[in-house]
């Protein structure tokens, strides 16, 4: 009975703790995205919107409770393009991602996100690019986008899993990420996210402060490579790597 008293107590606090988190995130919308968006826009000047987006998203984290422990940044080339390859468990796998990579980013994003109000309209002003995997073509036209943004010295950071995992799962890579890395002739980073699946994992409605290990692993070349066969390798190659730095115990 005090076990089952505990770990209601628990749930209580956790459920309570997830809803804190997504009121901070609104608020900060509201408060901040609201009057940022309309003064770029008056100005004509959508530039204005991203320090205020780095703003919000590492302010989201730490009103949530959340600290992000950082390694790996010194395999990066400051002068470097990259497409950024991360596991995907929890929404605060988006903040840290675009956050705390050290440089400039875009991310490619569900297009369910288009319809969360004020952030939906802010993507495109910090090049968060939505793109939908159910349309083929649509995917295509997206990730094409992308790849000539790549080309032009703005890097990417995707989720190639394509959705959220459940708490411990790790899930297949989709291909699209690694096309457009081997198209636009950069290297990939792997990236493996620790920790966010126990701090507000998917379908628990619960969260709970604490550390984020936001691990960057050593750049893997692109170029050379053309085929399918080529991109296929990579996938695997990207897949193992963070597999194994999550600890799953069969990432390929």
């Amino acid at each position: 009975m005090a076990e089952s008293s505990i770990s209601g107590r628990l749930n209580i606090a956790g459920r309570l703790h997830y809803w804190w988190s997504m009121f901070v995130a609104g608020a900060l919308l509201v408060i901040i995205g609201i009057p940022v968006l309309l003064v770029s826009w008056l100005m004509g000047k959508p530039e204005l919107v991203y320090p205020w987006a780095l703003f919000g998203g590492r302010n989201w984290l730490r009103l949530s409770g959340m600290k992000v422990s950082v390694k790996g940044a010194e395999f990066l080339d400051p002068k470097q393009t990259y497409v950024f390859i991360a596991n995907h468990r929890s929404y605060l796998d988006t903040a840290t991602l675009f956050v705390y990579t050290g440089r400039r980013i875009g991310l490619l994003a569900k297009k369910e996100l288009l319809k969360v109000p004020i952030l939906g309209y802010g993507m495109g002003f910090v090049n968060i690019m939505a793109i939908d995997r159910s349309n083929r073509e649509r995917a295509l036209e997206t990730t094409t986008a992308a790849t000539e943004r790549i080309r032009s010295g703005i890097s990417f950071g995707v989720f190639a899993e394509g959705t959220r995992a459940r708490p411990g799962q790790f899930l297949p890579f989709k291909k699209g990420a690694f096309y457009m890395a081997v198209q636009a002739g950069v290297p990939i980073v792997p990236v493996a996210i620790k920790n966010t699946d126990v701090l507000m994992g998917k379908g628990t409605g619960q969260s709970q402060p604490g550390t984020i290990e936001f691990v960057l692993l050593p750049p893997v070349a692109t170029t050379g490579l053309s085929s399918d066969e080529d991109v296929q390798d990579l996938v695997k190659q990207i897949h193992t790597a963070i597999g194994l730095e999550l600890g799953v115990a069969d990432p390929g």
